[in-house]
C-alpha cells in the first residue's frame, strides 16, 4: 500500500467547498440582484393583496386595561363622586370653588374665602355634584381664622370621604388634588408633599386673613381648586386645598408648583365645631404682634393694649416689646410662624415659649386659651 506524502494534501478541497471554478465577482453580483428581485416581487404580490394570504382573518382585541384600586385612576374613580363644584353669585360678583362631602347627610366642607361673598352680600350659592345634580347651598358656619366653612345641601346618603392623618404625612409622599380649577370640574392632578408646617396667609381681604400651618404640594392647584380635597395614596383626605403662591401681584395667577393645603386634622376639628354650633374656637396667646417687625422672632407690639389682661401671656409675665424667639423649642423667625404654630394647637394645651427682653433670654410655660368671639 502506498501512502501519500504529507505535503500532497495541501491542495485538496474540503468536501463542503464547491469543486467548480470560482465565479467572477460580476456573476455573483448578478445572482444576488436576481434573487433580490424575485424576493421583492414575491413580497410585492403579497403586499398588494395576492391570493397567498387571502384567507387570513383579522382579529379584534377585546382585552381591557386593568387599573389597580391603588393606582391614580383607581383612586380618582373612588374620590371623584365625593367632590363638588361651588358657584356663588352676590352683589360683589361671582366666583367658583370646590368642596367635598364631609358628612353623608349633605354637609360640604370648603374654604371660607370661597363662600365669603355670599355670606357677606346675601347672595346665592349652588353646589353641583360630580354626577351633575345641582343643589342650593346654605352656609351652616364659617371660620376666617382657619379659612374653612360648612355648606349644607338637601341631600342624603352622599359618599363621604375617608379622613387620613395629616400628622403622619411625610415629605415626598404622593398626593392627588381634585377640584374645579378655572371652573373645570372633576380635574385631577398628581404630585407629592413638598414640605410641611409652612406658615401661609390665605383669604381674600385684609380683615379676614387666615394663618395656616400648611402642607405644601407640587400637585397643580389653580384658582377654583380652593376647598377641594388633597388625598394620599390610599384615597384618604389629608388636606383641604386652600392657597397658591404667585410670582408677584402683576403676574398671572396659576400653578407654579407651589400649592398649600390645610391639614385635615385641623380642618376636621373645625368642621365638627361648625356643624355643631355654627362657630369654631381657636387657641390664642393673648398678645398683639408687630407684623412689621423685621428682626428674627415675633415681637409683641409696643402698645398699652398689646397684652390681653388676664390672658395666657399676661399670666406668664410676657410684656409689650418682648421678642418671642422659640415655640416648643422650635425657632420662630417671623410673626406668622408664631401665629400658625399656636393655631395648630388645641385650647388648653400647655406650651413653652422663649423670649428675649433687654438681651436676656427667658423660657416660660403658657396655657393657651380660646379666642373670645
Amino acid at each position: 500500500m502506498i501512502f501519500p506524502r504529507k505535503n500532497s494534501v495541501k491542495n485538496v478541497r474540503p468536501w463542503w467547498e464547491a469543486s467548480a471554478p470560482a465565479k467572477s465577482s460580476k456573476s455573483k453580483i448578478f445572482l444576488i440582484a436576481l434573487l433580490a428581485s424575485c424576493l421583492g416581487g414575491f413580497l410585492g404580490v403579497t403586499a398588494t393583496g395576492g391570493t397567498i394570504f387571502s384567507s387570513a382573518n383579522i382579529v379584534n382585541s377585546s382585552s381591557t386595561i386593568e387599573r389597580a384600586p391603588d393606582s391614580v385612576a383607581g383612586i380618582a374613580q373612588r374620590v371623584l363622586p365625593s367632590v363638588v363644584s361651588i358657584n356663588t353669585r352676590s352683589a360683589t360678583g361671582g366666583g367658583t370653588g370646590s368642596g367635598f362631602v364631609f358628612d353623608s347627610n349633605g354637609y360640604i366642607l370648603t374654604n371660607n374665602h370661597v363662600i365669603a361673598g355670599v355670606a357677606d352680600g346675601n347672595g346665592r350659592l349652588r353646589v353641583t355634584l360630580n354626577n351633575g345634580d345641582v343643589y342650593e347651598g346654605t352656609i351652616i358656619g364659617r371660620d376666617a381664622s382657619y379659612d374653612l366653612a360648612i355648606v349644607k345641601i338637601s341631600a342624603n346618603n352622599l359618599p363621604a370621604l375617608e379622613f387620613g392623618n395629616s400628622d403622619t404625612v411625610a415629605v415626598g409622599d404622593p398626593v392627588i388634588a381634585i377640584g374645579s380649577p378655572l371652573g373645570l370640574s372633576g380635574t385631577v392632578t398628581l404630585g407629592i408633599i413638598s414640605a410641611k408646617n409652612r406658615p401661609v396667609t390665605a383669604g381674600d381681604t385684609g380683615t379676614e386673613s387666615s394663618f395656616i400651618n400648611a402642607l405644601q404640594t407640587d400637585a397643580a392647584i389653580n384658582p377654583g381648586n380652593s376647598g377641594g380635597p388633597l388625598v394620599d395614596a390610599t384615597g384618604a383626605v389629608i388636606g383641604v386645598n386652600s392657597a397658591i403662591a404667585s410670582l408677584g401681584s402683576t403676574s398671572q395667577p396659576g400653578s407654579i408648583g407651589l400649592g398649600f393645603a390645610i391639614p385635615i386634622n385641623q380642618a376636621k376639628k373645625t368642621a365638627d365645631q361648625l356643624i355643631k354650633s355654627g362657630k369654631a374656637t381657636y387657641p390664642v396667646l393673648g398678645v398683639s404682634l408687630d407684623m412689621n417687625f423685621t428682626g428674627a422672632g415675633a415681637q409683641v407690639a409696643k402698645s398699652s393694649s398689646a397684652i390681653l389682661i388676664g390672658g395666657p401671656a399676661a399670666k406668664a409675665g410676657i410684656r409689650a416689646g418682648d421678642i418671642i424667639t422659640k415655640f416648643e423649642g422650635t425657632a420662630i423667625n417671623a410673626p406668622e410662624e408664631l401665629i400658625v404654630a399656636i393655631r395648630a394647637r388645641n385650647v388648653g394645651d400647655k406650651v413653652t415659649l422663649t423670649y428675649t427682653r433687654n438681651s436676656k433670654e427667658v423660657t416660660v410655660s403658657v396655657t393657651l386659651e380660646a379666642a373670645k368671639n
